[in-house]
């Protein structure tokens, strides 16, 4: 994209997001930067409502990202809200993490190009954007079961075994 010698930069934000699979709905807020406090807030979004707050256990899969990695987040988590599991995906594997693809459809539709005049207007598109997004999305229904799973790492292995034959 071109721009103008007068092009100014007016700032930005960070959108941050949960996507519960289960329901097809996304919980998400901009905040003026990322860090503990504005994920823990992300968190809080989702974990004081029903039916997250009373659930007896509530999966978080989410990537390494320095606000949310390793065990001082599980601990840091799991010590306001008991009942979260926490599930790292491997690093550059964010492609296992759900949200990542709502992610990417908002940057393909939304964000690109990004000509907002200012931040504000920018947060309105990207909020308007869940809310359609919530409209149009259904619950994802897993067809992959543990047995499948079972039988592709054996059907790897044994492929393995014969290049190393």
């Amino acid at each position: 994209m071109r721009v103008e010698h007068e092009y100014e930069r007016n700032g930005a934000f960070a959108y941050l997001a949960a996507w519960d699979v289960k329901r097809a709905k996304v919980f998400g807020r901009c905040e003026q930067t990322t860090g503990i406090d504005p994920f823990r807030r992300l968190v809080m979004q989702v974990m004081d409502q029903e039916p997250y707050c009373s659930a007896r256990r509530v999966f978080w899969v989410m990537d390494n990202g320095s606000s949310h990695r390793g065990d001082a987040c599980r601990r840091r988590l799991q010590d306001e809200w008991p009942n979260i599991i926490v599930i790292h995906t491997p690093v550059h594997a964010s492609w296992l993490n759900q949200v990542e693809i709502f992610f990417s459809v908002l940057q393909r539709k939304v964000l690109q190009p990004n000509n907002f005049a200012t931040i504000e207007q920018g947060q309105e598109q990207v909020l308007a954007f869940e809310r359609y997004y919530e409209e149009v999305a259904r619950p994802f229904e897993w067809k992959f079961t543990r047995r499948d799973l079972d039988g592709l790492l054996e059907r790897l292995a044994e492929k393995e075994r014969q290049l190393v034959a």
